[in-house]
């Protein structure tokens, strides 16, 4: 059932009442989730060269560098057991010691992802032979595959991007630790971007001391790359728009075409019935997302939700327009003083610069 503001035959704009996402729930098959390990339509087109460093931090210059000698290293034959290639340099060694990953460790809006995905796009190997996708996506692709067949799938690659790493649960810890090592062995060098220094991942999210090992493990395969700087999303412009009127919202819904419509909380409620892995599917055609009614989210496990649907529609470059309370007001103060702080950061950053795209959306 659908959860749009306005009926149609309501509007004078359009006869054909907008799209909802609470009426959707897609079907995503197994060989879909392995053709999309690639980096999102936003990213489709960066490159080193296309990466605007801040001029005040040197680490972001820096990281330029490193990653494209990275990307460079790994032009060689698919590195397994001896002879392997030395990752940071251009000489052959036998079995380098060290990290054979990067880990590009920094705050929201830095750039980090377009570097990961520029590491991508310069690799010189064919994109079946690399992949490129969340923290998320990763596990979700374990849960479509099961374990021993996404190392298979994987195992040949010869580069592994990792998106947003972060470690939420006992289960992803020991799921990813044990992945990754298979993946080290059989050769496939790893990278990944993350708000959280490696051996710090789990921190004030579940009993980390528990898993030690597995989080040591984790952090042994990668080396930090550090990169400050401000949040470039909204580095000189101008504040995001406040939130719009119920009416201009539904107005701009039905104007919009291949936009959808919902209400916020109904939206919320048909996120815990959608696995977090169609959450891109479900956005599949969408060109702007319009709520109504946007208040603060109830709890812990609808703010995660909100988090991974707010990635994807920034990866799609989908504008949302809505009503209600801004978006800096959507997580609570606890929320945004716990452990999944930097989730909640960067959503509100991501959702905030899709505000922005949407305000074309009015009609003045």
């Amino acid at each position: 059932m659908s959860s749009s503001t306005a009926v149609p035959g309501s509007s004078p704009i359009a006869e054909t009442a907008p799209l909802s996402l609470c009426a959707l729930e897609p079907h995503v098959p197994a060989d879909r989730l392995v053709a999309e390990m690639v980096p999102p339509p936003r990213f489709d087109s960066v490159r080193f060269d296309t990466y605007v460093p801040d001029p005040n931090q040197p680490s972001q210059i820096e990281a330029v560098k490193v990653l494209s000698d990275f990307a460079a290293g790994l032009g060689g034959a698919h590195a397994t057991g001896a002879g392997k290639r030395k990752w940071f340099g251009g000489k052959k060694t036998v079995a380098p010691s060290g990290p054979r990953g990067v880990y590009l460790d920094g705050g929201y809006g830095v750039g980090k992802t377009h570097l990961l995905a520029s590491l991508w796009h310069a690799t010189p190997a064919a994109p079946s032979l690399k992949a490129f996708g969340t923290f998320v996506e990763l596990t979700n692709l374990v849960g479509a595959l099961g374990f021993q067949q996404t190392v298979r799938t994987l195992s040949g690659h010869r580069l592994l991007c990792i998106d947003e790493f972060e470690l939420d649960d006992p289960g992803d810890t020991v799921l990813v630790s044990s992945l990754l090592s298979r993946l080290v062995e059989a050769g496939v060098a790893l990278a990944a971007t993350s708000n959280t220094l490696p051996g710090k991942l789990g921190e004030g999210r579940f009993a980390a001391a528990d898993f030690l090992r597995e989080i040591q493990g984790l952090s042994s395969h990668f080396r930090p790359l550090r990169i400050d700087g401000e949040d470039y999303r909204h580095r000189g412009l101008p504040d995001a728009p406040p939130p719009y009127s119920e009416e201009q919202v539904t107005r701009a819904a039905y104007a919009t075409e291949g936009a959808s419509l919902d209400d916020f909380p109904a939206l919320l409620d048909h996120l815990a019935r959608v696995h977090p892995s169609r959450y891109g599917a479900l956005t599949d055609g969408v060109r702007a997302v319009c709520l109504t009614e946007v208040q603060p989210v109830p709890d812990q496990s609808t703010a995660l939700r909100l988090v991974v649907l707010a990635d994807r529609l920034y990866d799609r470059e989908v504008p949302v327009l809505a009503s209600g309370l801004p978006f800096d007001r959507l997580f609570s103060e606890e929320m945004l003083n716990g452990g999944y702080r930097k989730k909640y950061f960067r959503a509100i950053s991501r959702l905030t610069a899709l505000a922005r795209d949407a305000k074309g959306l009015v009609a003045q």
